[in-house]
């Protein structure tokens, strides 16, 4: 949450020549509805369920650099679809999240005591994004272009 990867992905869809695409905007654009309202209508196994059919369809029609929310790779579907594809995990600690999110705002897993919660979720999860990727590059201090510069290094991609 708050690492960049929608301003991150369109930027290296940009220099690698290819479509964008966030699951996350798919999810909403399939429901009709904010994220935030799903997880406070239906709840977060719902959310999880609509997340997981979004990022099935779009990892096997589109052609580009795709996006996916944070809570993604918990799905183990999810992590054998993604096995072998050049995924990429952008990291930050917890004082880079403040400063970028204020950590709560529109993101309902933080509702509540968000420092603790960031780290609890990242705690869980960590392991879980570097199985599924194929390169690790912080975030933390850098500008979007030269995250975008560390992807496309780590995965030995060059601009089109």
């Amino acid at each position: 949450m708050g690492v960049g990867k929608t301003t991150v992905g369109a930027l290296l869809a940009e220099r690698l020549g290819v479509p964008y695409r966030d699951a996350d905007d798919d999810i909403v654009a399939a429901e009709g509805r904010e994220i935030s309202d799903i997880f406070v209508d239906d709840g977060e196994e719902y959310f999880r369920e609509a997340e997981k059919r979004a990022v099935r369809t779009a990892l096997a029609e589109h052609p580009g650099v795709l996006a996916l929310g944070g809570g993604a790779i918990l799905a183990e579907t999810t992590r054998a679809l993604l096995a072998g594809l050049p995924v990429v995990y952008l990291s930050m600690d917890v004082d880079e999240a403040v400063r970028r999110t204020g950590l709560g705002v529109g993101r309902p897993l933080l509702a509540v005591n968000p420092r603790r919660q960031w780290r609890e979720l990242m705690d869980a999860r960590r392991h879980l994004y570097t199985e599924v990727a194929r390169a690790v590059v912080a975030t933390d201090g850098r500008t979007p272009e030269d995250v975008a510069a560390a992807v496309l290094d780590a995965l030995e991609l060059k601009p089109a």
